[in-house]
């Protein structure tokens, strides 16, 4: 559901005289949306216009009939504001026919895999509020990561393992104008830590560098405002979105991860789905790998959760770390996550080139080259390019990656 406080806000920037057509999913059928001569497309979707005075009370009688507000756009604007805008009646006709032609498996397909983006949006994001926020980096480690937790009831927002958030820092940009979204990857599973479905979690570190001019130290907008909530503060919510990073259905699946730093925190999500909650139709008995690579130990990211899950699940969890300033490869350098690759090459090797093994990389964008150079090297011991055979796993949708 929409945030009323926050699209108020967002009409009183509108001229009072102007009109905004509301589309709306999830009417129930009763006499009240049955009388009403509204289009109606097959989606689902209904089209309200509504006067900017009356806008509110709209909101809450869409509410009470249980309906969504998907978008808000002032009448007669094409494709305004974020996301998806309600199509004019001809291109929606069109769409209704496209729709019809479609098979029906495909849309028993769709159906299947329900999901959710863009529940709420920059224009109208949810405003949750700050439950818990924690630091995760120990004595002697570098920098600061919290794992924040922030409370989603009273609203509609639902997501899945590996999809992200956006968060809206409090304040203005030095020309006066609201910050930027921020996007960040969900740490939670889709039934957050409690396992109500009212929360989702967050894991930040704070970015903190020099500036390449002056040389003065500069902290992240978003980063800073996340990392020094209190509990009880507000927080501006969009999303979710993204569909690259998510946990395949199949129980059996092989499941790879490979992550630096913050990187952790889709993966984070898997394991816990997999191996801490109990669900009754979702049992994993495939392999989960992961390979964790960060400076020191001590910034191990939820280090004790980990070791716990894989001496409780020895046969189904394998945790490898890299610890760059504190281990050497095999040459006596550092130990990054390609020497880990290459030192695992051929059990590696195997692992991928069976159809039911999916391979993730969450982190820095740097790490990207570093574990091609691995996985070079392991598909070289067998004659095999690795580029090629890399593009063929991203056609079969096995070989995810979301650095930054």
């Amino acid at each position: 559901m929409y945030n009323r406080s926050a699209v108020g806000g967002a009409a009183n920037t509108q001229s009072g005289n102007r009109v905004f057509v509301y589309e709306v999913v999830g009417l129930k059928q009763n006499e009240a949306t049955d009388q009403t001569n509204y289009p109606i497309r097959r989606s689902g979707s209904v089209f309200i216009t509504v006067p900017y005075n009356r806008m509110n009370e709209e909101m809450r009688r869409i509410a009470r009939l249980g309906g969504q507000i998907v978008s808000i756009r002032p009448l007669g604007a094409e494709n305004q504001g974020n996301g998806t805008s309600a199509p004019e009646t001809s291109n929606r006709l069109q769409q209704e026919k496209k729709e019809e032609a479609k098979p029906m498996t495909q849309a028993k397909e769709k159906e299947k895999k329900d999901i959710p983006v863009n529940i709420y949006r920059p224009n109208a994001p949810f405003v949750g509020k700050c439950m818990s926020n924690e630091e995760l980096v120990r004595e002697g480690g570098e920098g600061t990561v919290r794992h924040v937790k922030f409370d989603l009831s009273g609203g509609d927002l639902r997501y899945l393992e590996g999809q992200s958030i956006g968060i809206i820092p409090e304040g203005t940009d030095q020309n006066g104008k609201p910050h930027k979204l921020r996007l960040y990857s969900i740490a939670s599973t889709r039934h957050g830590d409690d396992l109500d479905d009212k929360t989702v979690s967050l894991c930040v570190r704070q970015l903190v560098y020099k500036h390449p001019e002056t040389g003065e130290e500069v902290k992240g907008v978003c980063s800073t405002f996340l990392t020094q909530m209190n509990v009880g503060d507000q927080v501006k919510i969009t999303g979710p979105v993204g569909k690259e990073m998510l946990l395949p259905d199949d129980p059996e699946a092989n499941v790879i991860m490979m992550a630096t730093g913050t990187g952790i925190a889709p993966f984070r999500a898997f394991l816990w789905r997999m191996f801490k909650e109990q669900h009754e139709d979702y049992k994993f008995k495939g392999l989960a790998w992961l390979f964790f690579g960060v400076a020191y130990t001590p910034n191990i990211l939820y280090k004790e959760e980990l070791e716990e899950l894989a001496a409780k699940f020895p046969d189904n969890f394998r945790l490898t770390y890299a610890i760059s300033r504190e281990q050497k490869n095999a040459k006596g350098g550092k130990m990054y996550i390609q020497d880990r690759i290459a030192e695992n090459a051929d059990e590696l090797w195997n692992l991928v080139q069976k159809s039911n093994t999916h391979t993730y990389i969450c982190g820095l964008k740097g790490m990207e080259g570093g574990i091609d150079e691995g996985m070079s090297g392991a598909a070289g011991k067998f004659d095999v390019n690795w580029a090629d055979y890399q593009k063929q796993l991203k056609k079969e949708h096995r070989w995810h990656v979301e650095t930054y």
